[in-house]
């Protein structure tokens, strides 16, 4: 909940400006639902794609408040945040209800960035994988090889987010291997290295580039960060791991 539709605006052709001819990999900006219509249309045609950050599973109804993967789709959100710890954790939503929404993204030709990860309480009583491998399952419950491809999941410590812990690299990479093995598990090898698993958690430049080097993280699902011209930093040093 950060940024006005001035400061998104400018701060988005700032973005523009500095990684107009970034093509190695993908770039998401998930600004607030006010702002999104406006940021769309400067991004229309770039090279830094749509996202938001939440949705919800119905096109329209008397669902006051929400937002429909139709009003969405519309003005050029491609990617669509769901899951996130603060939606689990603040407003209390369940797995259930995170995949009724991946569900719904899909049948819109969007892409679902599902967020899966455990508390500290979780993780010091050693059920990290019980956690993380109960919200992947019961995240894709009901998708098949072909929609199971289209999903980007984000592990999120839930420990290290805002709090200024991160995991260390190799902590992240036990996980995203877990991850990356029970998707083999739900579908088959092909399908499990195809689909991107994504890195949250406290990412800053001066820890990304020990993350981004492991074998399974594939990207970083950017907080406080993308705030601010640090962003452009850590996609330099993406540009730098990739080339």
């Amino acid at each position: 909940m950060h940024k006005t539709i001035a400061e998104a605006k400018k701060f988005v052709s700032l973005l523009v400006n500095e990684l107009h001819d970034v093509r190695e990999f993908e770039i998401v900006v998930c600004p607030p639902f006010t702002t999104l219509s406006e940021v769309g249309e400067i991004l229309s045609g770039r090279n830094i794609k749509l996202g938001a950050q939440n949705v919800f599973y119905e096109d329209q109804g008397a669902f006051t408040g929400e937002i429909s993967p139709l009003m969405l789709k519309e003005i050029g959100v491609e990617y669509v945040i769901i899951g996130h710890s603060e939606r689990r954790h603040i407003f209390k939503e369940d797995d259930e209800l995170i995949n009724k929404k991946v569900r719904a993204v899909l049948e819109k030709g969007m892409t679902p960035i599902l967020c899966v990860g455990e508390t500290l309480e979780e993780r010091e009583k050693g059920l990290t994988f019980c956690v993380v491998e109960k919200q992947v399952r019961e995240g894709f419950y009901g998708l098949d090889k072909e929609e199971a491809q289209k999903v980007v999941i984000a592990y999120e410590p839930v420990w290290a987010i805002g709090t200024g812990r991160v995991a260390t690299p190799q902590q992240a990479q036990e996980v995203h291997a877990f991850i990356r093995k029970l998707l083999s598990e739900m579908y088959d090898g092909e399908t499990a290295e195809s689909i991107r698993i994504l890195y949250g958690g406290s990412i800053k430049p001066d820890n990304f580039l020990g993350l981004i080097v492991q074998k399974d993280i594939d990207g970083g699902l950017v907080g406080g960060a993308s705030l601010k011209e640090s962003f452009i930093e850590l996609a330099r040093i993406m540009r730098g791991v990739i080339s």
